[in-house]
């Protein structure tokens, strides 16, 4: 991943195919974060190796990473160092559903909940947790996977059973939501002031071949995926949805 201000040009193959699939998100955050004063208190569920963390304690606020993984928060203990922001970033082991025993209720700022829903059993309780954690009128960035993309997904492997039994429902886990039920469970969630994202619309499309050979293709992919981003009709087609909303 990219260090904030560093563009797609400036990287290798393999960063460039990962800013392609994270910018919209990473922007995303920035602003929302940018909007607050004061260093604040974030907290990344399912954060692992740092990838967003420790571009949000080069920000300059404190940042909890819950995960499950001890080997993750090793790397993520040696990454906030070779960064210079240990000192702003704190690994925890445990998973989404004890948070509430680690971490006081109304006490965070901004919660980080990146590709965990989709493997909770209960989403809407993890959303409980996840608003206890939050202050009155702090941010929730949510990452979640589409359910329509990944019929299509299973459809174009051949997998056309698993393809149609996604398209009825969301199944059991991993999980998959639409917009709409994305907007559904914030909305019962206690969550307002909703901002969807399309993450990912062209990017696990494209072979990496040719946006690892062809001249300026990242370039043009990441701006591709950041003008389509904020356009409701390409939320079906998007590997992910990305949300900003406020706790109520």
């Amino acid at each position: 991943m990219s260090a904030p201000g560093s563009g797609p040009s400036t990287l290798n193959a393999s960063q460039r195919r990962s800013a392609a699939r994270t910018t919209v998100v990473w922007e995303a955050l920035r602003t929302a974060l940018t909007e607050e004063p004061g260093q604040l208190r974030v907290l990344d569920i399912g954060g692992g190796t740092g990838g967003f963390a420790v571009r949000v304690a080069e920000l300059g606020h404190h940042v909890t990473v819950v995960d499950p993984s001890p080997d993750a928060l090793a790397i993520l203990d040696r990454r906030s160092e070779e960064t210079g922001v240990a000192d702003r970033v704190n690994g925890v082991q445990g998973d989404l559903a004890t948070v509430p025993e680690l971490v006081e209720d109304g006490s965070v700022d901004v919660v980080l909940c990146h590709g965990v829903l989709e493997v909770v059993d209960e989403p809407r309780s993890a959303m409980a947790a996840i608003a206890g954690a939050l202050r009155p009128g702090g941010r929730l960035s949510l990452l979640v996977s589409q359910r329509h993309a990944a019929v299509v997904a299973r459809a174009m492997a051949g997998h056309f059973v698993q393809a149609k039994e996604l398209l009825d429902g969301p199944g059991p886990t991993p999980h998959r939501f639409t917009a709409e039920e994305t907007r559904a469970l914030l909305d019962e969630g206690g969550f307002t002031d909703l901002t969807l994202h399309a993450v990912r619309v062209f990017s696990d499309l494209v072979p990496s071949s040719f946006v690892d050979l062809e001249p300026g293709a990242a370039d043009a992919l990441v701006a591709l995926e950041q003008a389509v981003a904020e356009r409701p009709e390409y939320l079906a087609l998007a590997t992910q949805v990305h949300a900003l909303a406020t706790r109520r």
